[in-house]
């Protein structure tokens, strides 16, 4: 694309891995690139100018969690921490530790896992032998269906667990039904009307005109992936050009509003937006807890498996 193709500016992909290695490729040729695909902290920590990212940084992805857990009627003590062994996975972990501590928590259980891992029996005996309360996983969405099928299968039921992935997917829910109840996790973004845009109205609208168009609700990729465009278009309407170092630059500079929420970025190229705590709750999503504290009581404890 930029040796051959000549572009000016680029959009980034999904996932954390192909991120840090793209924005090596925009880093050498000096082009700018927006992405809301990649929230690990490796990729904004190597002083890159030319990358910009739109998730919150992975090291935060359960400090929401965190605070909701300290806030429960009797809250879980023993915690196990699970993650698969990527880069965004592993910043999960990394950033999620010093918040267990400082909030008081037992870490009982800190345990790296191989991506695609699809029995989950091991670590699942030994949350049981431990006593684990409430477990925290970092993963991907398939492990994270295995993980809650293992669990049924074993009849394992903490307090509570939460996934960095899977609960706002409607695929996810479809795809446990009524076993996903009770599972806890997070989001950036709802689309909510408080959030305003200039080109569609705000987040609500937004989400009507994403559905109609492809049939299904978004979730935050979707628009984070929106936010992307905007942001560039918001750049190079500023910069009154597409040379890409005047572009870059005016992303730097980024400072509105959008369907999103506030964009702006850091000065590592990363925006800061705290994660919602969400919950299935009879097959839906539901925000439990934000900035400012519970919004929907949560469905706590989970009950045991043949209690349901």
């Amino acid at each position: 694309l930029v040796t051959q193709d000549k572009v000016n500016l680029l959009l980034g992909g999904f996932a954390s891995n192909f991120q840090l290695a793209d924005s090596v490729v925009s880093e050498k040729y000096k082009i700018p690139m927006v992405q809301g695909g990649g929230a690990s902290n490796e990729i904004f920590s190597r002083n890159f100018k030319y990358i910009f990212g739109t998730l919150a940084p992975a090291s935060d992805y359960f400090g929401s969690t965190i605070q909701m857990m300290k806030a429960l009627k009797d809250p879980p003590k023993a915690v196990a921490l699970l993650y698969a062994d990527d880069s965004f996975d592993v910043s999960v972990a990394k950033g999620t530790r010093p918040l267990l501590q400082q909030a008081g928590f037992n870490l009982a259980m800190d345990e790296r896992y191989s991506s695609n891992t699809s029995d989950f029996s091991t670590l699942l005996s030994q949350i049981k032998s431990k006593n684990v309360d409430a477990v925290l996983v970092a993963g991907h969405e398939t492990e994270i269906l295995n993980f809650v099928r293992n669990a049924k299968s074993l009849a394992i039921a903490p307090k509570m667990y939460s996934f960095t992935v899977g609960v706002p997917s409607a695929d996810f829910r479809k795809a446990l039904g009524k076993d996903a109840d009770y599972s806890f996790g997070m989001t950036a973004w709802l689309p909510v009307a408080s959030l305003k845009d200039r080109w569609f109205g705000d987040a609500e609208q937004f989400a009507k005109a994403y559905k109609a168009k492809y049939g299904y609700d978004p979730d935050y990729h979707a628009a984070s992936g929106a936010a992307d465009v905007e942001a560039l278009v918001m750049a190079i309407e500023k910069a009154n050009s597409l040379d890409p170092q005047k572009v870059r630059d005016a992303l730097a500079g980024s400072d509105f509003e959008s369907l999103y929420g506030p964009i702006k970025f850091a000065a590592n190229g990363q925006i800061n937006l705290p994660q919602l705590v969400i919950q299935v709750q009879g097959g839906q999503v539901a925000e439990v807890y934000n900035a400012k504290g519970f919004v929907t009581p949560p469905k706590y404890p989970m009950p045991a498996w043949n209690a349901r």
